[in-house]
């Protein structure tokens, strides 16, 4: 199917924020975080900067090679903290993290019924948080690298290779982009990442959002290795957060666009 159009969440300047902009993208609690990397340093010296990671976080950061590397970990990891305390309330240094089996980071019990997602790519960071189902969300530039329009569309779904056929030029690599934001938040939120062939499902059109969400469709996804209650959980939104880049994020709801029910609740904090 044509994907629709992508809804726009932030204006052109969106790199002269000091702080990261808020969305709430569903009738439920589910919100995603936007920060500029222009906007990290102003960012990090109010929130605590490298003071806030644990140890090995601060280890890792020091690791990496380049300012542009180190800027986007360090407000990826900040911008995760602050998008956390904002559903829960405690302060940003008081989150600990663990990796799931997947590689992904995780909060360990008895917090693992808030579920979130980070993404970065140069200029822009974001991050999904939900109370309830499974999340993902990944941002990348637009239009795509020419290595992408090479290597990617060999591993596309049929449909989904003639449409991009069909399409010349800059149009090409745009939706080629949105592809595979759509594709990457999926597998993101199912924790597999890309252990799963990206032709093994695709998207269709699933209804207009509900009140209150960023404009646009909202899609749904068929996934043959689902049982269809499950798959029919599933929304996905391609949003456009400013001029240069392009993001999918992909929520588990129930069919009627609301949030899915709450998992069982852990033990109580200590």
């Amino acid at each position: 199917m044509p994907l629709p159009r992508p809804a726009e969440l932030l204006p052109p300047d969106a790199g002269s924020l000091s702080a990261p902009a808020v969305h709430r993208l569903a009738a439920g609690p589910a919100t995603l975080h936007l920060l500029p990397e222009e906007a990290v340093d102003a960012f990090a010296a109010r929130v605590g900067g490298t003071d806030v990671l644990s140890e090995a976080e601060r280890e890792r950061w020091a690791r990496l090679r380049g300012a542009g590397a180190r800027r986007r970990h360090l407000g990826a990891r900040l911008l995760v903290r602050h998008a956390l305390s904002a559903h829960d309330g405690r302060p940003p240094e008081r989150w600990h993290f663990t990796t799931g089996p997947w590689g992904r980071p995780e909060l360990p019990p008895p917090d693992q019924g808030l579920r979130f997602n980070l993404s970065h790519t140069e200029g822009l960071i974001a991050c999904v948080v939900t109370p309830v189902g499974g999340c993902g969300v990944d941002v990348e530039g637009v239009p795509a690298r020419p290595d992408a329009l090479t290597h990617l569309p060999p591993h596309l779904a049929p449909a989904e290779r003639a449409a991009l056929d069909a399409l010349d030029g800059a149009a090409r690599a745009v939706r080629l982009t949105e592809l595979w934001v759509l594709k990457e938040a999926y597998l993101k939120a199912l924790g597999t990442g890309l252990t799963r062939p990206l032709s093994s499902f695709t998207f269709r059109d699933g209804g207009p959002p509900g009140a209150g969400q960023p404009g646009g469709v909202a899609l749904t996804v068929d996934d043959p290795r689902l049982p269809a209650a499950e798959a029919a959980t599933w929304r996905l939104r391609l949003l456009r957060p400013g001029p240069r880049h392009v993001l999918g994020v992909a929520l588990q709801e129930a069919a009627t666009g609301g949030p899915v029910p709450a998992p069982p609740p852990g033990p109580p904090r200590t």
